[in-house]
C-alpha cells in the first residue's frame, strides 16, 4: 500500500525510470553474460585456419557491447530500451556472422587438418558456439524480448512452451531457451517447444542446418570424402 502511494506521488519520468529498472533487473545477468562470453572464448580457442583476425576479436567486441548492461548492474542506472535493444541485436548479428564464417572455413579447409583430435575439438567448439548463439537469439526475439514478454504477461508469441499450450501465462527463463537451442542442435528439429512465427522458424532451421553440417563434415572426413 505504501509502495503504491509512493509510486503515485512520483513524476511520470521517475515512474518510467522505475519501471525500466524493474524490467531490466529481471535479466539473468550472470547466465546471459557467461553465455555471450563463452562464444568469444570458443572463437579464441579455434585454430588459425578457422578464424579471421586475432582470436580475441569476438571476445573484445562482446565485452564492449556488454559494458552498458554491466553498467546498469553495477550502478543501478537504467538503460533505455531503445538503446539496450539495438546493442543486443548488434551483438547477436556479429556473433552469428562469425559462426557462419567459421562453418564455411571448416568446410573449405577441412583437408588442412592433419590431426583428428584438432578437427574434433574444432567441431565441438563450433557446436557449442551454435547452441550459445541461438539460445541468445531465441531469448531475444520471443515476444519482442524480455521487456515486452513481461509487459504482455508472458503469453506464447514466437515460441510455445508445453506450459503455455492451454493459453496459460508462463514465464520462460533464459535456461529454457538454452534447452530449446540444445535440443535443436542435437535433434536437428523442435522437440517439446514449437516455433510459431517465421523468424523463429528461420532461426531454428539455420541452427539445425549448422549443426547438421558439423556432423556431416566429421563423417565425411572419417570416410575420406574430403
Amino acid at each position: 500500500m505504501e509502495q503504491q502511494q509512493t509510486e503515485q506521488k512520483l513524476p511520470p519520468a521517475h515512474k518510467h525510470l522505475s519501471a525500466e529498472q524493474q524490467l531490466i533487473g529481471q535479466v539473468p545477468r550472470l547466465l546471459v553474460s557467461l553465455c555471450a562470453l563463452l562464444i568469444g572464448v570458443c572463437y579464441f580457442f579455434l585454430p588459425d585456419q578457422l578464424r579471421i583476425g586475432p582470436g580475441w576479436t569476438v571476445l573484445a567486441i562482446e565485452v564492449i557491447l556488454l559494458i552498458p548492461l554491466w553498467q546498469f548492474w553495477v550502478t543501478g542506472r537504467a538503460i533505455p530500451h531503445r538503446v539496450a535493444r539495438p546493442l543486443s541485436l548488434t551483438l547477436l548479428g556479429l556473433v552469428t556472422i562469425a559462426l557462419i564464417i567459421e562453418m564455411a572455413l571448416l568446410i573449405t579447409k577441412i583437408s588442412t587438418f592433419s590431426s583428428g583430435f584438432k578437427l574434433l575439438s574444432s567441431a565441438a567448439l563450433l557446436w557449442i558456439s551454435n547452441i550459445m548463439v541461438f539460445a541468445l537469439w531465441y531469448w531475444n526475439i520471443d515476444g519482442g524480448g524480455p521487456r515486452k514478454r513481461h509487459i504482455n504477461n508472458h503469453q506464447a508469441s514466437d515460441f510455445m512452451f508445453p506450459q503455455q499450450v492451454n493459453g496459460t501465462p508462463w514465464e520462460a527463463h533464459f535456461f529454457d531457451y538454452l534447452f530449446v537451442a540444445f535440443t535443436g542442435a542435437t535433434a536437428f528439429s523442435p522437440t517439446d517447444t514449437y516455433p510459431l512465427s517465421r523468424p523463429a522458424k528461420i532461426l531454428m532451421m539455420l541452427e539445425g542446418l549448422i549443426s547438421f553440417l558439423i556432423v556431416a563434415v566429421l563423417i565425411s572426413r572419417v570416410a575420406n570424402i574430403f
